[in-house]
């Protein structure tokens, strides 16, 4: 097994470019220019905060605006500073999928996102990316979706992906082994899921650990048959930092992608911590599920990815 940095250092360094947008928008493009290469190595990735204590916490948060939802989970949970550090790298995973409007609730909040990344950059991280691999158009997609604007204006570089952004690894997982994985979360040293609460036709619903299926590129349909281990070894694989749920609005019905705003229901919460299982179990009941009927919670726990007995964990109000 090698670690990430080894990888990249023999994968090559960055080059730089700028894109403008169709709306006039300006994308700059620092992306790493590694080659999309198979390697046999399994790649170590080193994101998750292991601290039992911590482990043991789940903020619940309510208040008037998506921002501030961000704001006070993390500060309950102890601050930014217990997540990124000076100089870190830092990426920031929404769920940004469908050439969808914010009030439609088929991806992250765009205000949420931006907070985030404010935080991360008063921490002192060096760079905070955000990125997705998305399922409609990936630019058009980002700028509907309102994260292009918010994520960027707030100080993030927004990369909608390209397919020469991806690297094969291999994931190590039961179903998954060598798999494309989008390049720049090999190139992080914080990674932070932001998803959003959703139903979904297949898994019930899209959580957290479900998110990661934006980090992959190929054909993502082909894991369908196998749907919940395929998305607990891409938890396996990434084990976040932090996750922050995105439940301001919930797509209660015809997700993932929705449409309908008759769809989606206003709770205007956040759920945040560092146990995946347990953020995801929480998060399952705003779509009136419990943990174990989500395939994937059960498998995660079974897995030793977290709990989903949350009656263990102390829930912080703030």
């Amino acid at each position: 097994m090698v670690t990430r940095r080894e990888f990249l250092k023999r994968a090559g360094k960055a080059t730089a470019a700028s894109v403008v947008l169709g709306t006039g928008y300006l994308l700059v493009d620092s992306r790493p220019d590694y080659p999309v290469e198979k390697t046999a190595a399994r790649i170590e990735l080193q994101f998750a905060n292991d601290d039992p204590i911590l482990a043991s916490k789940l903020a619940v948060i309510r208040d008037n605006t998506p921002a501030n939802l961000v704001q006070n989970a993390v500060a309950v949970l102890g601050g930014i500073g217990l997540f990124v550090s000076k100089g870190d790298r830092v990426v920031i995973k929404p769920n940004v999928g469908w050439d969808r409007t914010p009030e439609q609730a088929a991806n992250t909040n765009p205000e949420a996102v931006a907070e985030m990344v404010r935080l991360c950059l008063s921490a002192g991280a060096e760079e905070v990316v955000v990125t997705d691999v998305t399922c409609n158009d990936p630019r058009r997609t980002f700028l509907r979706s309102g994260i292009q604007e918010a994520a960027g204006n707030a100080g993030a570089k927004v990369f909608p992906y390209t397919d020469d952004d991806f690297v094969e690894v291999d994931l190590g997982g039961k179903l998954l082994s060598v798999w494309p994985v989008l390049k720049y979360i090999l190139d992080a040293d914080k990674l932070i899921n932001m998803p959003i609460v959703k139903h979904h036709g297949f898994t019930r619903a899209t959580l957290g650990m479900k998110n990661f299926y934006g980090i992959i590129g190929g054909r993502r349909n082909q894991l369908h048959q196998k749907i919940d281990q395929s998305i607990v070894d891409l938890a396996n694989f990434v084990r976040p930092t932090l996750v922050v749920m995105d439940c301001y609005r919930a797509l209660m019905r015809n997700g993932p992608q929705g449409g309908s705003i008759n769809d989606v229901k206003e709770y205007r919460t956040v759920v945040a911590g560092t146990d995946q299982v347990a953020v995801d179990a929480y998060a399952a009941r705003f779509l009136d599920l419990e943990p174990h009927d989500v395939g994937h919670i059960v498998l995660a726990e079974a897995a030793g990815l977290g709990s989903m007995q949350l009656d263990k964990k102390t829930i912080l109000n703030g």
